[in-house]
């Protein structure tokens, strides 16, 4: 029988959808989907091919409950504690006090929420005895000389570990990023190899560029783990260490939502009852938003992680029989109660497209009283409750996830309940949530545009003098169609010492070559 509310004993996790509005009915009516989607992720566990498109296994379930009794399990953690201990020092002998993490997407987001979830947003302004030895951590997760930049400004190279992600090993951004840090050592006299670390799959050419220059280790990344699943896997573990976050805790909570989360009967399952209430609210087509209020400051990066994992995962143009579908899920979010001065005038009031989830974390890391037996925590829940009971009683959709504390078995519990959620929600709409062909069709794109900018810079060198607007120097290129991405580059060549100048004439831009 459906109740709304869900709850697991133990930890005191629990998830409660009856502010979405829906009957027992409904979800009863759902029985085929729910079947369907039980055996089919039956099938991701037990090995079979589920990213077709890519001919691929989905481990990541799996995998993490066997990950701690490994030897790289052992292996990632002897190597941090001989980081943070002082045995294994930098290049030029000293010992490591900070850590950057190059990696983009999936390799940065879960670690950006691991280490502002548990280690909180001033962890690198801590001295050394209050991290317990443990690293202070920033992070390149774009192709941004201004993010490099800002580094370069607080970074040590001599006292840094540069851990290099990339599961294929040829990811532009991360290449971007490591290439100019390279550059950085060079300079300066310094072995980047040995202050650097590297997480990727065997044979890729960060593999073999990490092992051709000593780097001082390499950790094996499985192909049939996604970067946007990758959080429990050696992506997360090995930052998570080296900051000192009790990575086994972390997936102690994942398994712990991993077996609720098998639970048969569908009304006991939580993953299945939070995929069909997404499913209802957006008539099987995502018709709603998803709106991620975490009334936690440490949780203020969680919705920027499931951007990622719903909106990768469900965004689909094509179901898995080919079909033109478009699906998918939007995304966004914020914290409370900073919400209710963002954007919270128009949940309430506005456009009623969405379904808002609230998540509270009911222990408050201090009671700190601003009033006769009131707490700064006190007002907190009392904007939540507030807010949920204004939506509910203008019959806005909300669900409501509630944790005792927030500690990595807590984290791991809500990863774990959205990557099952959202392999339940894509079998319940007929699609692969574990490939990306948008993402790898954006980058086909980059790459064009990459190549018009070489046969710019060619013609510029040799066309001294040349004066026109875009679209002459596209035809000159041979590139007539491209006038829009040719006057695009001229513009960054102007401001970007390229050899390009330029003027307004009657509202258009004219460039000449100098």
């Amino acid at each position: 029988m459906f109740k709304p509310l869900l709850i697991e004993p133990e930890s005191g996790f629990s998830l409660d959808v009856s502010g979405m509005g829906f009957s027992a009915a409904e979800l009863e009516a759902m029985a085929p989907r729910f079947a369907a989607a039980a055996s089919e992720m039956k099938k991701i566990e037990a090995g079979e091919i589920k990213n077709p498109d890519e001919n691929r296994k989905v481990t990541h379930f799996g995998d993490r409950a066997e990950y701690t009794s490994g030897a790289l399990f052992a292996e990632v953690e002897r190597f941090s504690a001989g980081v943070r201990e002082g045995r294994i020092l930098s290049g030029t002998g000293k010992k490591f006090e900070a850590l950057v993490v190059n990696g983009i997407g999936g390799s940065a987001l879960g670690p950006q929420l691991m280490q502002f979830a548990i280690n909180g947003p001033y962890w690198n302004e801590l001295s050394s005895d209050r991290r317990c030895g443990a690293l202070k951590v920033y992070f390149l997760d774009n192709t941004d000389s201004a993010e490099f930049v800002d580094l370069m400004q607080v970074m040590d190279p001599e006292t840094t570990l540069q851990l290099v992600i990339s599961k294929s090993g040829g990811t532009r951004e991360t290449k971007n990023n490591m290439i100019a840090m390279e550059a950085v050592y060079a300079a300066r006299g310094l072995d980047f190899g040995a202050n650097a670390v590297a997480i990727t799959m065997k044979g890729s050419d960060l593999d073999k560029h990490a092992r051709e220059n000593r780097f001082l280790a390499v950790f094996e990344m499985a192909e049939s783990i996604g970067g946007r699943t990758s959080e429990t896997s050696i992506v997360g573990h090995v930052p998570a260490t080296l900051c000192g976050i009790d990575f086994e805790r972390f997936l102690a909570g994942a398994c712990a939502m991993d077996e609720w989360t098998r639970a048969e009967d569908p009304f006991a399952n939580p993953a299945m009852i939070l995929a069909a209430s997404w499913y209802l609210a957006g008539n099987g087509r995502g018709d709603r938003n998803m709106v991620i209020v975490p009334y936690s400051d440490r949780l203020i990066l969680l919705s920027r992680y499931l951007q990622q994992l719903v909106m990768e995962s469900l965004g689909k143009e094509l179901d898995l029989d080919g079909n033109v579908v478009h699906q998918g899920l939007n995304v966004f979010g914020n914290k409370g109660g900073t919400d209710a001065h963002a954007f919270i005038q128009q949940l309430n009031d506005g456009r009623d497209d969405f379904f808002a989830t609230f998540i509270e974390v009911l222990t408050d890391a201090e009671r700190i009283p601003v009033g006769d037996q009131v707490c700064i925590g006190d007002y907190l829940h009392g904007f939540l409750a507030g807010l949920n009971r204004a939506l509910r009683r203008k019959n806005r959709r909300t669900i409501m996830v509630k944790i005792a504390k927030l500690s990595e078995f807590e984290l791991g519990q809500i990863v774990a309940l959205y990557e099952r959620a959202v392999a339940i929600y894509a079998e319940f709409i007929h699609i692969n949530a574990f490939h990306q062909p948008g993402v790898q069709a954006y980058k086909k794109a980059a790459n064009n545009v990459l190549a018009l900018a070489d046969a710019l810079r060619e013609f510029s060198g040799k066309n001294r003098g040349f004066s026109g607007s875009a679209a002459d120097f596209a035809a000159k290129i041979g590139a007539s169609g491209d006038a829009f991405e040719v006057g695009g580059l001229l513009d960054k060549a102007v401001f970007n010492g390229a050899g390009i100048d330029r003027r307004d004439e009657n509202g258009d831009w004219v460039y000449s070559v100098k």
